[in-house]
Formats: C-alpha cells, structure tokens, sequence
C-alpha cells in the first residue's frame, strides 16, 4: 500500500487521526515479516520538506532526521516519481484533482498497483468516480 503524506505523518505520529482497521492494518505491515510492504513516495518527501519549510508543518526533529527515521521505524520503502509517472500524473487534469502532489500519489498507486490510503475526500471522490486508483480511506 502507498501511504499519502498525511497518512504517513498521522502514522509516524502515533496514528490517533486514522481510522481503527488502518491503524491495525499499518501496524500488521510494519511488524510482519513476509507481508507486502508499505510504501511512500518521494512526492511526500517533497511536500512535508516544503510544509515544514513555509512553517504550516511542525515537526519533532529536522526534517531530513524526521524523513530517515520515520521510514525506518515504519519499515517503509520509497518510490521514486519515474518518467511514467510524472507523464501519468499530468495527465490528470487538474479541474478532476486540483493537488499535482495527490497527481503523483495516484498515479504512483496506479503504476504499482498499490492501493492509496488517504483520508482526501478529493482523492477519495475521484477514485470512486474514475475507478482508476484503488483507495483505502484511512477513517476506517
């Protein structure tokens, strides 16, 4: 599964803001050995760097502490935004999804074969209408 950034903040936070079976589901992930791993991308990277940087995201350490220890306390392992991707990503228009980060998660998930797992109503809506992506909202 591919962890939008703020599943991947709420988690590394001690998942108070998800949803029951989520939080059971991500903890499933990190501590079991021989279950599909748990994803992020560096389009996430990118936006809790920046966050942080305009000051709207606070966080316990620097940011580039916060990154690497995170990842290595979720067992996460990053995606990088591949040339299809990005191509993907912008072909997206955006009136459909408004957010070129939530542009590149979905289409992340879509060339993986990842399910997103966000909370996004926007992103949410728009797998529902499109049924390109495969969505777990992260309430549950």
């Amino acid at each position: 599964m591919l962890l939008d950034t703020h599943v991947w903040i709420w988690a590394a936070d001690g998942g108070a803001k998800l949803g029951p079976k989520t939080r059971r589901r991500l903890a499933r992930a990190a501590t079991a050995a021989g279950t599909a791993p748990t994803f992020v991308s560096t389009a996430s990277i990118f936006e809790i760097v920046a966050l942080h940087t305009a000051g709207r995201l606070q966080l316990t350490l620097p940011a580039e502490r916060w990154i690497r220890e995170s990842i290595e306390r979720g067992g996460l392992r990053v995606l990088d935004i591949e040339p299809d991707i990005a191509i993907d990503a912008g072909l997206i228009p955006a009136a459909t999804l408004g957010d070129p980060i939530d542009r590149f998660l979905v289409s992340t998930a879509r060339e993986y074969d990842l399910p997103l797992v966000t909370r996004d109503r926007r992103v949410l809506d728009y797998a529902a209408r499109s049924g390109v992506v495969r969505v777990i909202d992260a309430a549950v």
